[in-house]
């Protein structure tokens, strides 16, 4: 059901000991997130942590903030010297960007990674219009992308967002009780909504299941 695992340094109690127990088939996410960008690291020893992690040979993905890689340009040579990929992401948990800004940032994200991750707040549904924009356009020129919008009003961008180009989506075990990101849809029913996207046609069935499952704006309709 799920194709990667990303695993919160963060928030484990021994991440690299953990990482050394695993045994499991899917390939991990690694992510070590500070408290200043909606995580629980501490500043001392953040990175030095990640980078042990990029060595073992279950993670094939580390996540970096954008500010991150931007005021240490080389950690983005020093981690692929690991062979492993590199999200470089941004979070927003306030607000949704002009356009022309969330662009900027994308691009941004892909000059230094192999994927450029963007979530961001919106504050209405017309917010969310514009994060699968972005996510389109930079999907047609080339770039990895992987847009979230979120809270309640961007939770069914995580269903659709795929429709797009965005190229990773987030979900909880349902039995998880830790604290996410808000919108998220646990995994059985969030990968239960994307196959149905995956018809040929959206019929009132799907549309229905959609809104019974997730919160989806009044002002968005889907048609043929």
């Amino acid at each position: 059901m799920a194709d990667l695992i990303e695993f919160r340094m963060d928030k484990a109690d021994d991440p690299l000991e953990q990482l050394a127990a695993y045994d499991g088939e899917l390939p991990i996410i690694a992510t070590n997130r500070a408290r200043w960008f909606g995580g629980k690291a501490s500043d001392t020893g953040r990175l030095d942590d990640l980078f042990s992690a990029s060595r073992f040979d279950a993670v094939e993905f580390v996540d970096i903030e954008l500010e991150t890689v931007r005021a240490k340009e080389w950690l983005a040579h020093e981690f692929r010297e690991n062979d492993v990929q590199l999200i470089i992401s941004h979070h927003d948990f306030d607000e949704t960007p002009d356009r022309e800004v969330l662009d900027a940032i994308i691009e941004q994200c892909a000059e230094f990674g192999d994927i450029a991750k963007v979530a961001v707040f919106p504050q209405n549904q017309g917010d969310t219009l514009t994060l699968l924009e972005a996510v389109n356009d930079a999907t047609n020129r080339g770039i990895d992308v992987a847009g979230i919008s979120m809270g309640e009003i961007g939770s069914h961008t995580r269903v659709i967002g795929h429709l797009y180009g965005s190229k990773l989506g987030y979900a909880p075990l349902l039995a998880d009780d830790n604290d996410y990101a808000p919108g998220q849809i646990p995994l059985e029913k969030l990968a239960s909504l994307i196959e149905l996207t995956k018809n040929e046609r959206v019929d009132g069935q799907v549309i229905d299941t959609l809104r019974s499952e997730v919160s989806v704006p009044k002002e968005l309709t889907l048609s043929d």
